[in-house]
């Protein structure tokens, strides 16, 4: 089976003077294999009469057109969006309990929790009735839910991925907008907004919260309904690894409900799913629903890239370098820095003096509001320490936490052709920055860091909304680029498998989020994080299949042993 897709966005046919349609051999001998619509003005591409040569393909210099083979054997789409658009292949299955997903960018996640929603009917590929649905899903587990959602009988809750513009059309105080929208008993709200430690943020205005306390107020705005599904898009952004696992236990605790997560940090996602589907194919072009699956074979089987039951593989295995902490780096000094005090109005930070050295990699664990990113900006010269003057003599390159946007074009910032290639930004030059996603606007954003010649690179939450492939590729491109050019790279990130895979050393900030701070020098990685996760309460396995890290359930048999022995990680 072939499919044709086309991004309608890249497709700028004035520009190339229609290359596809004069370049197409079978439009030479006739046939109108590929032709302009005279509504949208962009090419359409005959999926019966393509024979699959490629050069369209290769002649686009946008890079819009995919020609794919697909195996006959998946019929056709659930969805799709128009004359080659995107399309979708297989619904999950409803479960009472929590049904993790996981999976690329642009691969279909979004388009899945619409249609379990009731936001989008499935079309089937064409204009498919509700009728044709149902019977297109006989005798499988989803039929009885289409059936309840095509009658309006399904109510649902939608938390999505990007809640930054909240504030633009929900105005007031937090107490007040959870209390007007709440439509649980009074001190189940209480009980929720207790376990989602939002008790410091009633009283503050939605126009004043930071990046974790909008997450925690919409997570709690959307548990808050009385709903049969809840569906949740990264409820793990801008918290912090203690924050993740309470959301992950407040969800745990809901019963007799269908719950659809859609995570990348897998640590969460092992921690709170029941039951797990991947998504894959070709991002932008194509997804395809696995069937459902235990968690630990689900995340393993995404990981190794090829799916037993389905006996198909999607891409080549990812494994984890389990390497165990040795002593402090013995590479060259790069420059050495004192203790640190910040005093603001509410909010006091002090850090322990300490070094950076060349080609190492220095990871940064703590809770939020506890001066991470002070410390950060202390070092970048954008903050003033109170109690020293910082003068490294050196350039300093800093990637911020919140990114700012612009109208301008990614053209117009001076990224290094190999980082185009690297974070796949080439298709994306000609988009006005405004314009781009979370994770494409977080991948320009590092590679416009990591362009400018500097001997410190400062990465606050580079991992926000990039997927599970692209932070470990992030992973291996700082690995490579501190190692070859000899710098210093700071990574203030809550991804504890992103951080552990990464990190030379760690630097670990405790104290009372918002009110005070405190910084221990650079640690050795047992050292590290064994200090952080006694502080989260929190212990941590490795999977002997993988070796990703995992999270012990608290007061289980594996917890109990490693606490015992002061292991909270490297057992």
């Amino acid at each position: 089976m072939r499919i044709a897709v086309l991004n309608k966005d890249k497709c700028r046919p004035k520009d190339c003077g229609h290359l596809c349609i004069k370049m197409c051999p079978k439009v030479r001998t006739g046939d109108e294999t590929i032709s302009m619509d005279g509504g949208t003005k962009k090419p359409v591409i005959s999926e019966k009469l393509c024979t699959g040569c490629g050069i369209c393909v290769k002649k686009c210099p946008f890079g819009a057109i995919h020609i794919i083979n697909l195996p006959d054997e998946l019929g056709e789409p659930v969805h799709q969006y128009g004359a080659n658009g995107f399309r979708i292949y297989n619904l999950p299955t409803p479960k009472k309990g929590v049904v993790g997903v996981i999976g690329s960018n642009g691969i279909g996640k979004t388009t899945l929790l619409k249609i379990l929603a009731g936001e989008l009917k499935p079309n089937l590929g064409e204009d498919a009735a509700w009728d044709d649905v149902i019977e297109r899903f006989k005798g499988r587990e989803v039929q009885a839910y289409l059936e309840k959602l095509s009658l309006g009988e399904i109510k649902a809750v939608y938390k999505p991925q990007s809640f930054e513009s909240i504030p633009k059309f929900v105005k007031g105080r937090v107490q007040d907008i959870l209390e007007r929208g709440n439509e649980l008993r009074a001190d189940d709200l209480n009980n929720l907004i207790e376990n989602l430690n939002l008790g410091n943020s009633l009283d503050k205005d939605m126009g004043g919260l930071s990046g974790g306390e909008m997450q925690r107020v919409a997570i709690a705005a959307c548990l808050s309904k009385d709903a049969d599904i809840y569906l949740l898009d990264e409820p793990s952004s801008y918290l912090d690894v203690k924050e993740r696992l309470n959301v992950a236990k407040v969800v745990q605790s809901i019963k007799d409900k269908y719950i659809f997560v859609v995570e990348h940090d897998l640590v969460v996602l092992d921690y709170l799913s029941d039951y797990i589907h991947v998504i894959f194919g070709k991002p932008a072009a194509y997804g395809i629903i696995s069937g459902i699956k235990g968690v630990r074979v689900g995340i393993n089987e995404y990981l190794g890239g090829f799916l037993r039951a389905e006996n198909m593989r999607f891409r080549d295995e990812i494994r984890f370098e389990v390497i165990a902490p040795g002593e402090k780096s013995e590479r060259k000094e790069l420059v050495s820095y004192p203790q640190l005090m910040k005093t603001f109005s509410d909010f006091k930070l002090e850090t322990a003096e300490g070094a950076l050295h060349k080609s190492e990699i220095l990871g940064v664990l703590g809770p939020n509001a506890t001066g991470k990113t002070t410390f950060v900006k202390m070092l970048a010269g954008v903050v003033k320490a109170d109690n020293a003057e910082i003068d490294l003599d050196l350039r300093v390159s800093y990637k911020p936490q919140y990114i700012k946007v612009s109208e301008n074009l990614v053209y117009s910032l001076n990224v290094r052709n190999n980082f185009k290639k690297l974070f796949g930004i080439y298709d994306l030059l000609n988009n006005r920055i405004s314009e781009l996603s979370g994770g494409e606007l977080q991948r320009v954003a590092i590679a416009n860091c990591l362009s400018r010649d500097a001997d410190i690179y400062l990465l606050d939450e580079p991992s926000a909304h990039l997927d599970v492939e692209e932070r470990l590729k992030l992973v291996k491109v700082l690995k490579d680029f501190a190692l070859e050019q000899e710098v210093s790279v700071i990574v203030v990130d809550h991804d504890i498998l992103l951080v552990d895979y990464l990190s030379d050393e760690l630097m670990v900030f405790e104290g009372e989020g918002g009110k005070s701070g405190a910084a221990s020098e650079p640690l050795n990685l047992r050292e590290g994080m064994n200090k952080f996760l006694e502080e989260m309460d929190v212990t941590f396995r490795r999977d002997h299949e993988t070796g990703r890290p995992r999270a012990n359930k608290k007061d289980s048999l594996k917890d109990r042993q490693q606490r015992k022995i002061g292991e909270y990680y490297y057992a």
